[in-house]
This record gives C-alpha cells, structure tokens and sequence, in this order.
C-alpha cells in the first residue's frame, strides 16, 4: 500500500467550482500532473496542451442518479441509497441499496440492524422489501424488491447521495458529466463519475480539434461508502465494439489510452483479454485491479484525490507505480489540492523517455 497521509478537512472541496466565483466553470480546477515522479502542476484548461494528437480518451457516459430517498422502517427515518439496478442474472426488477440514517445535517451515517424482510415506506407509498445483502464481504448493501417503479421514484423523490464534507444539497444537474447518455432502463450510477466533471463542451471540441479522440463506455457506480472503504463491489458494464476497435487502433498507431476515471480503467480492463486485445463486452464485473494484477490496456489515468484509505489508490499504484503515487500524493498535500468530487484532478501519463519531447512548457 501507499504511504499513509492525512487529508485536512478543510482540503476537502465543499462546492463545485462553478460556485466559487464569479464567471467560473467546471474547468476552473487545478491540474496536478505525474511523469513516473516527476510533477508538474496545471489547470484543467491546459489538458489539451498536455496530450498529443493519436491519444485516445476512455470516457465513461453512465448517468448519475438521483439516488438517495428517504423512507421509513416503523417509526425510524431512514434514507435509502439506491446502489445499482438488477438485470436478469441478480432477479429482474430488484435494486442494490444501502439503508442509512439522518445525521441531523442534511447527510446521513450508517445504520445498524438491517435485516432480510425489512420493509421500508417509500414516499408515494411504495413499499421496499429487503431480501439478501449483496456479497458475502457483509450487510452493507442488500438486494430489494420495490412495489413501484424505482427510476419514477428516483426522479419524482430523489436527490443526489451527498457526502458529509460537501456545504450543502445541490441540485442533479451538478452531479451530471459532459459525457452522461440517459440509459434506456432507468440504471445509472449513483455517485457521479467525478473524474470527468471538470470537461466542458469547449474543451471537448478543442482536444477533438487537436487530434485526441473519444471512446465511450458505461459503468454504472454504486454507493462506496464512506465509513468502510471497502474495495468495489460488482457493477455493471459494457464496452461496445466500436470502443474496443478505437482502443486497439489508438494502441497500434502508438497513442496513448488515458481512462477518464477509475471507472473506465474497469471496464476497460474487465474488456481486455491476456493478450491486451479490448473486445465488445458487456455484464457485472468483478474485477479489483491492483498492483499484481497491473493492467493491460490503460497507459495512463486521470482521476480525482482520493482518501488514503481507499481502495482506487491500488489501481493508481497499478498504472503508476507506488513510488510515483507517493510523490504525486506528496505534492498534492503540499500544494493545497482539494480533494473528493468537487476537487482537483490528477493526470498520470507515463514516464517521458530521454529523447521523447515534452508537451508541457509550462511545468512548475
């Protein structure tokens, strides 16, 4: 594992960007770039200066959902955070959801006492019968059988999952990314793909100008959570043909593939045979991806600052190794980077040869 560092509370992004100052955008971010240990420090704006014609961007288009309710079990209040959407292989029509409970702060804490047969009032009157948990890893997350349609429950009552360091509620449109597509069964992600928030339109159009190129997927994020720091659950995915074909053409030609988010790193990884190839794909995966396992496809990541607990810093040691998460780490904390959803970002590009020219002027 990393070296364990202490993130100060007051690091943590508590708005989004946008609402830090006048005639501010999402892009209004800083950019903390890593070369194996070589660091250089940037905005969000200079990404396209930052990579070369050929790239290839892996970008995940899951939507966010507004996926916390509130119910009730008895007389308790609860808030009910639905996690993922079942398919036909986990029971058609159930949902992977985790019950918490108000902390009296407009967020919530987890919950003890959650059992099979627990039944929790859904505003509307719809009824939530818990089942079975999830994994046999605990009773966290727990598979659950709605009498009315989740995805109508969710637009008519649900709001965004809203962490304790965030200032207040906002509304779904923050939490949505430039590359979320509506999905046709209502599944989405319930904590945004936050890697990916800081792209505009503009600064899409302007990578496309300079030669990078595009290779959508889905993975559809459950609910982490915030007291555990367990490593991912299944969740589900699909890396359509026309992905995996722009993946193998950009690796040939010698682009760079940089997943947008752990995210893409998982579909793409969970998509990729031993020999590297990326296939058409779809399904629940499973896949952890650490330093032993390393990665097949992926040349480089951009992500946000995650808790030093968290089990995504294992897929950062898997790309980047632990020596340059640990510096990389090092120069965030020193440069006052903000981290969590509304944060900074880090972009992990691979170790510059000697003769190899150097995107970056503007290093620091």
């Amino acid at each position: 594992m990393t070296t364990v560092v202490r993130v100060p509370p007051e690091l943590s992004a508590r708005v989004p960007a946008e609402q830090r100052g006048p005639g501010l955008d999402r892009d209004a971010v800083r950019l903390l770039v890593s070369r194996g240990t070589a660091v250089s420090h940037h905005g969000f704006a200079e990404l396209p200066g930052l990579l070369r014609a050929g790239d290839l961007l892996v970008v995940n288009t899951s939507p966010t959902l507004a996926a916390a309710v509130d119910g009730r079990v008895g007389h308790a209040r609860v808030v009910v955070h639905f996690s993922a959407r079942g398919d036909a292989a986990h029971g058609a029509g159930r949902w992977a959801v985790e019950l918490r409970e108000p902390d009296g702060d407009g967020t919530t804490r987890a919950r003890a006492g959650t059992r099979a047969g627990s039944e929790v009032l859904l505003p509307g009157g719809g009824l939530l019968v818990l089942e079975e948990p999830l994994s046999p890893r605990g009773e966290r997350l727990w598979w659950a059988r709605a009498s009315a349609e989740v995805p109508a429950v969710l637009r008519e009552y649900g709001r965004p999952v809203r962490y304790s360091y965030t200032e207040r509620d906002q509304p779904l449109s923050v939490y949505q990314t430039v590359f979320a597509l509506p999905s046709d069964d209502g599944a989405g992600s319930a904590e945004m793909p936050s890697a990916a928030r800081p792209f505009t339109a503009r600064l899409v159009a302007e990578l496309v100008s300079r030669g990078v190129q595009f290779a959508p997927i889905t993975l559809h994020t459950g609910v982490s959570s915030p007291e555990a720091h367990e490593p991912p659950y299944a969740e589900r995915y699909a890396v359509p043909a026309a992905s995996a074909r722009l993946i193998n053409a950009a690796r040939a030609a010698g682009g760079r593939v940089i997943a947008v988010g752990t995210t893409a790193v998982r579909a793409v990884e969970s998509a990729a045979g031993a020999d590297g190839v990326v296939r058409a794909a779809e399904g629940w995966t499973e896949l952890v991806v650490t330093p032993e396992r390393g990665v097949r496809v992926v040349d480089g990541l951009l992500t946000g600052l995650h808790e030093p607990e968290a089990s995504h810093l294992l897929m950062l040691e898997a790309v980047a190794g632990r020596a340059a998460v640990d510096r990389s780490y090092a120069e965030a904390l020193r440069g006052l980077y903000l981290w969590h959803e509304f944060g900074d970002v880090h972009l992990i590009l691979p170790e510059e040869r000697p003769h190899a020219e150097h995107c970056d002027s503007n290093s620091s």
